[in-house]
């Protein structure tokens, strides 16, 4: 689904750890994505800090809401390096290719959504996880998914 180039840079960049260029970010953040509102609002009046800690809480501190896709069980293979180079770009070597974010980035740099599709299953999964957890970031993903295609039923 063309069009959605500027929300998946946009969910991209959430989806990093808050850094200290993260809030200059937001405001652009928030005009270029309206769809993250909710979630740059948030970030905008949670104090750094705070914000860093609850990042770290819900990514880092086990499996459950793992960003690397694949953590989630579906029958699409993880992105693979060799996808992101037949398309004309690399990966940096700091995550693997499979860690949503850069799959983000790479749905907003080719236009082709066919990676994020391919794993719609996981993303649901992720995004029910999060919404469980109680966590802004469960909006994100909530944005990410209205773009694409029902999930498959019957598993």
């Amino acid at each position: 689904m063309p069009g959605f180039e500027l929300l998946y840079q946009a969910a991209a960049l959430c989806l990093m750890y808050p850094d200290d260029g993260f809030r200059a970010r937001l405001s652009l953040l928030r005009e270029a994505a309206p769809q993250l509102r909710e979630f740059a609002d948030h970030a905008a009046v949670t104090p750094p800090r705070e914000l860093a800690a609850h990042y770290v809480e819900v990514f880092e501190a086990g499996q459950d809401h793992s960003l690397y896709l694949s953590v989630w069980r579906e029958a699409a293979p993880p992105p693979s390096e060799e996808v992101y180079r037949a398309h004309g770009l690399e990966t940096t070597g700091e995550e693997p290719p499979d860690f949503l974010p850069a799959v983000l980035e790479f749905a907003a740099r080719t236009g082709s959504t066919e990676l994020l599709t391919e794993h719609r299953d996981g993303l649901d999964q992720l995004r029910s996880s999060l919404t469980d957890f109680g966590t802004p970031y469960a909006t994100v993903l909530d944005a990410v998914c209205a773009t694409l295609p029902p999930a498959h039923t019957g598993r």
